[in-house]
């Protein structure tokens, strides 16, 4: 029998370039920490506990991203919010609070995640663009990444762009989508993309390799064929290129 009684889904935002991801960890700033001391303050010290619906890396913020808040008094979802935005720093920011039962696992629960990536290559970004666009020296061959970026699509066994797989990884699959877009925000400097890539599950790291090879296409370092080479036939070692963490967001959350 669970110790809660009541459940609770947060649905927020976060620039992550002042944090060290969503996960707590002793002696850095984390989104999962600042919210926890927020909660023990707006629910006046009473037992709880939040579980977010995934990690991120540090330095990576998301437009919509999901924490589940555990408790054992009732609460008005609407008072709720207002009461967590209210004390917690303006780079994070909750957008609804609904409450839920005890049968919603927001860890196991089948969920879609689209992640963006923002990248500029030529001229140099704005800085007050800094936090939201990585920003790469050389110049870079869109055309090739763009072609690149749709090969992704499908399944595909993905042991190369993993970090540190355990003996349970799944290596397979399924991206449903992989594109790189013009970014057409007027403050974005011309050479300005977004890679859009959406699956049901992403392992540790593998939206960066993918960047991270993405990249080298552009730079002419690797072939259309490398990248398709590379998905078609199973690997035994990690690609060694990994895309910089600012940059990435998490753009949509879907249950």
């Amino acid at each position: 029998m669970s110790k809660w009684s009541k459940f609770y889904i947060f649905r927020i935002q976060f620039l992550g370039y002042r944090y060290h991801g969503w996960q707590k960890q002793p002696d850095v700033k984390t989104i999962e920490g600042v919210i926890e001391r927020t909660m023990r303050y707006v629910l006046n010290h009473e037992p709880y506990k939040i579980l977010g619906c995934g990690r991120t890396d540090a330095l990576v913020s998301a437009e919509d991203f999901a924490f589940e808040l555990f408790t054992n008094q009732s609460h008005e979802p609407k008072l709720l919010l207002k009461m967590v935005n209210d004390n917690l720093p303006a780079d994070i920011r909750v957008n609804s609070v609904e409450e839920t039962t005890k049968d919603f696992n927001i860890i196991n629960h089948p969920k879609i995640k689209e992640y963006h990536y923002h990248f500029s290559f030529g001229e140099k970004t704005h800085p007050f663009q800094s936090p939201f666009i990585r920003y790469f020296q050389e110049n870079m061959d869109a055309e090739a990444m763009i072609e690149g970026a749709k090969l992704y699509i499908g399944e595909h066994n993905f042991r190369a762009f993993v970090t540190k797989p355990t003996e349970n990884t799944k290596f397979n699959r399924e991206i449903l989508l992989s594109e790189i877009v013009k970014n057409i925000d007027e403050r974005a400097p011309e050479n300005s993309y977004i890679y859009k890539v959406k699956s049901g599950g992403f392992m540790r790291y593998q939206v960066r390799h993918m960047m991270g090879v993405l990249l080298e296409v552009g730079r002419g370092n690797w072939t259309l064929e490398d990248l398709n080479s590379t998905l078609e036939t199973p690997q035994t070692e990690t690609v060694k290129f990994i895309a910089p963490a600012a940059g990435l967001r998490l753009h949509k959350l879907d249950f």
